[in-house]
C-alpha cells in the first residue's frame, strides 16, 4: 500500500474509489494550518445528496488517475460527515489549490508568550467536577466543534470559533470563543482544562465572573 503524505498534490474531481466500488468524488482537502499540513479529503458520495465525508489520509492508497481508498463502500458511508458549520474557509496560498478547493480546520496558534495564567490561573477557583484535568490535550482528542453553545455554570455564554493549539507539541490549549459573546470585543480564551463535558453543549466549570476574570492569552491569527 502506498502511504500518502501531507504535501501529496490531489486533483479536484477525480473520482474516488474503494475497494469494492465507486464511492465518490473528490471535491475538497483539509488543512491543520497550525501544524501546516494535508489532514483529510472532502469525498462527495456518488449515491443521491448526501454529505460529503471526511477521509483521513491514512485510508488513501493511491493517487494514479484515481484516488483509491483502503475501505469499502460501507466503511466509507460510516465515516464522519464533512459539515460546513465545523470548518474555515482554507486560504489557498502555497497549497496549489483554487479558491472554495480547500478548508481549514478552525485551529489558531498560541502565540508568543503562550498560556500565561490562562490555564493556571484556575488555581484560585472553585474547580467543582472536570473530566479533563490536563492543562493540554492531544487535538485528536478533544470533541469540541466550532458553533457549539458554550455553557459556564450559570448559564450560556456563546458559541466555539475554534480551538488553540501549541506548535510545539500541536496539543489544544484553550476553547475560543466567536464574538458575540457576552464580553463585547474581548476575545476570551477558555482554559481547556475547564471543560467538563461536550454532551448537549460545552460545559464548563467557571461561573460568568470567573470566565469574564480570565487572563487574556496571545493568539497567533495568521
Amino acid at each position: 500500500m502506498t502511504t500518502m503524505s501531507d504535501t501529496t498534490k490531489f486533483t479536484i474531481g477525480s473520482e474516488v474509489l474503494c475497494s469494492d466500488g465507486t464511492c465518490g468524488e473528490l471535491s475538497r482537502v483539509v488543512i491543520d494550518p497550525v501544524a501546516h499540513a494535508l489532514t483529510h479529503l472532502v469525498v462527495d458520495p456518488k449515491r443521491g445528496q448526501q454529505i460529503g465525508r471526511l477521509v483521513p489520509l491514512n485510508l488513501v492508497e493511491s493517487t494514479e488517475q484515481t484516488i483509491r481508498l483502503h475501505c469499502t463502500t460501507s466503511e466509507f458511508d460510516a465515516l464522519e460527515p464533512a459539515e460546513e458549520t465545523q470548518f474555515l474557509p482554507g486560504a489557498s496560498g502555497g497549497w496549489g489549490y483554487g479558491e472554495g478547493q480547500i478548508i481549514s480546520w478552525p485551529y489558531y496558534g498560541l502565540g508568543m508568550g503562550g498560556m500565561g495564567m490562562g490555564a493556571m490561573g484556575l488555581g484560585n477557583m472553585n474547580p467543582g467536577p472536570q473530566a479533563i484535568m490536563r492543562d493540554r490535550v492531544p487535538v485528536g482528542e478533544v470533541e469540541v466543534r466550532r458553533g457549539e453553545h458554550v455553557h459556564a455554570t450559570d448559564g450560556d455564554i456563546g458559541r466555539v470559533q475554534g480551538l488553540v493549539i501549541d506548535p510545539a507539541d500541536h496539543h489544544v490549549t484553550h476553547v475560543l470563543l466567536e464574538e458575540g459573546h457576552l464580553w463585547g470585543k474581548k476575545e476570551v480564551a477558555i482554559p481547556i482544562n475547564a471543560v467538563t463535558s461536550v454532551k448537549d453543549g460545552i460545559q464548563l466549570n467557571l461561573t460568568k465572573n470567573e470566565l469574564g476574570a480570565l487572563p487574556a492569552v496571545a493568539i497567533d491569527h495568521t
